[in-house]
């Protein structure tokens, strides 16, 4: 994908994060925030491999509430959407710390349609070689949620920072209070 003088990516990209390996009772909180992370960092859109009607109703109310086009599917067989993306000339980055450094990697990751892989329990391994990149934040045990969030920080190159989602709640940036504000007509 091209970049102008300053490194910034020229085009939107499409951006979906799929979630495998979610068990409903231990994970619900968890997969809950990596799809909040996702919204808030830029992609558009979560597959769940998993049945869970809670975390799609969680995810669908704060984008009525807050904004934005960001849309929630469950119950997706995770192998027939990667196989589906890959021939829609989509490339699949699966986030594990076994993965490359992503500083060594980042730099080869191009392609205007992302699909963003975040494991919950241990991962099939056909998933490693499915994916295109396996790629690891760090070597290091760590959140799933903090490698989503690195990762999608350094794909856009901070640019998902600047956006407006539109919605009826908007926190209103501040150096010393806690300001918010509830939204129902277009603020200037």
């Amino acid at each position: 994908m091209a970049s102008d003088k300053h490194g910034v990516r020229k085009q939107a990209m499409e951006i979906v994060v799929l979630r495998v390996g979610h068990r409903i009772e231990r994970d619900r909180r968890v997969t809950t925030h990596v799809g909040l992370c996702a919204r808030a960092l830029g992609a558009q859109g979560m597959l769940l491999a998993a049945s869970d009607r809670s975390v799609v109703s969680t995810i669908r109310d704060v984008v009525q509430r807050w904004g934005g086009s960001f849309w929630i599917r469950d119950n997706a067989n995770w192998r027939q959407e990667i196989v589906k993306w890959k021939r829609e000339m989509g490339t699949v980055v699966h986030l594990t710390m076994y993965g490359e450094n992503l500083p060594n990697s980042i730099g080869r990751i191009e392609s205007e349609k992302v699909m963003v892989v975040v494991g919950a329990e241990k991962v099939p391994p056909d998933l490693y070689r499915l994916a295109d990149y396996n790629v690891a934040v760090t070597n290091q045990p760590h959140s799933e949620i903090a490698a989503l969030s690195v990762f999608l920080d350094h794909l856009q190159r901070g640019q998902e920072l600047k956006a407006d989602f539109e919605g009826k709640m908007k926190i209103i940036g501040n150096t010393r209070d806690k300001v918010g504000a509830k939204r129902f007509e277009q603020i200037n």
